[in-house]
């Protein structure tokens, strides 16, 4: 087949590679860069079998509208790249917040031998080496599929606006929506859609899907503070973890116990599980309580969740909040408007507050906080290094909108 891949920046390489390797014709197009000019404008008039491009590119672009030629997204081509060549078990995992606590989670259940791909990078496990860092784009599935091969491991993969369906199991962490492709999709149809592929289909709380492979999570689990119960097919186990207690842990650590039980496997080890940098991670400096809550699903809720709970640890109200976005963080999807952040300031409340990434307008802020920001940083570091020096009691809280 003569097959068109679009969009080189999110994985076009990888998946033309590998349709080359198959025995394929294969042009490649920058379709944001320019880079590749002559390669455009054969593509504009060239005849192709099969057109691939991510499912968050626009689909009245010139390459894709009013073309009568049979179309795949990159979930879609890496599906059909793998073809039944996946390790057993494969799990993979999307959602706006809370895919990576999940992958974690599960991974850290599963133990023993396997590959763990997320945005914070791909470990081989049971030593949690790291192999390489990539994106979490669908094409990057196929070389963390390669490296779970190899060792003959389970593979749990963190992916972005939905799953290929080529694993034993899908999971969806959370039921926020919103627009993209030109505002012309919506995230939450996008990913039910991929899903739909899968054998069998996990979702978090309020995630709007029906169908013959679809699980929903509180129909087989709940949790009662520290504690969360699981029955499936007339068994029950019961898992203990304080981190039950904290709302951005609850859902992803009731689906990776879930999906534990779903593949067969005792979710004891969860037990033991820890939280994570920029995910709700504790540490103390001298007298003071660092709660790290930044991560690409940073937000107002999450933010609210982490002043709390440090509050509540240090015992003082004192709290330094170090927020924002970094500027020019393209890797981060789902921004933190200068409103919402305005409005989680207002309501948190805070000492002090260090902005990252640019001026927050005081005049955005509900209420009375109208004052401007204590100190302006460009980077994550900055601001926790800047939050240190200034506060001397109390807490600070790290809520920076942020790849790690």
């Amino acid at each position: 087949m003569r097959i068109l891949v679009l969009d080189t920046i999110h994985g076009a390489g990888e998946i033309g590679a590998a349709y080359a390797g198959a025995g394929h014709t294969v042009n490649i197009v920058d379709i944001y860069r320019g880079t590749t000019p002559e390669a455009m404008q054969n593509a504009l008039t060239c005849t192709y079998d099969l057109i691939t491009a991510p499912v968050h590119m626009d689909p009245d672009h010139p390459l894709l509208a009013g073309k009568n030629i049979p179309f795949l997204t990159y979930h879609e081509a890496v599906r059909q790249l793998l073809g039944k060549r996946v390790p057993h078990p494969m799990i993979e995992i999307t959602g706006s917040r809370g895919k990576t606590t999940t992958a974690h989670a599960l991974a850290h259940i599963l133990g023993e031998r396997g590959v763990l791909h997320t945005s914070t990078g791909t470990y081989a496990f049971p030593e949690k080496s790291m192999l390489f860092k990539k994106s979490i784009a669908p094409a990057s599935v196929l070389s963390a599929v390669t490296c779970a091969q190899q060792i003959n491991g389970w593979l749990v993969v963190e992916e972005s606006l939905g799953v290929t369906g080529a694993g034993d199991l899908a999971i969806i962490t959370s039921a926020d929506d919103y627009p993209f492709a030109a505002g012309k999709k919506n995230a939450m149809d996008a990913k039910i859609a991929s899903g739909r592929s899968a054998p069998r289909l996990l979702i978090a709380p309020e995630v709007k899907a029906e169908g013959w492979n679809v699980v929903h999570v509180d129909d087989l689990a709940w949790c009662d503070r520290e504690s969360c119960t699981i029955t499936w097919h007339g068994t029950q186990h019961t898992i203990q973890n304080p981190l039950f207690h904290l709302p951005p842990y609850r859902v992803p650590l009731m689906l990776a116990a879930t999906a534990a039980v779903l593949l067969g496997v005792n979710p004891a080890p969860l037990a033991l599980f820890e939280a994570l940098p920029g995910r709700m991670l504790v540490s103390r400096q001298k007298n003071v309580i660092i709660v790290d809550n930044a991560n690409s699903g940073t937000n107002r809720e999450t933010t609210l969740c982490a002043a709390r709970y440090a509050r509540h640890l240090a015992q003082s109200q004192e709290l330094t909040l170090v927020i924002g976005q970094v500027e020019g963080d393209g890797k981060v999807c789902e921004g933190f408007s200068p409103e919402q952040i305005a409005g989680t300031i207002a309501e948190v409340r805070p000492t002090r507050v260090i902005h990252v990434g640019g001026i927050v307008d005081p005049m955005k802020c509900p209420g009375n906080n109208r004052d401007p920001p204590d100190r302006i940083c460009g980077t994550l570091e900055d601001g926790r290094k800047t939050a240190l020096g200034i506060t001397s009691v109390g807490s600070i809280v790290l809520s920076v909108k942020t790849w790690r």
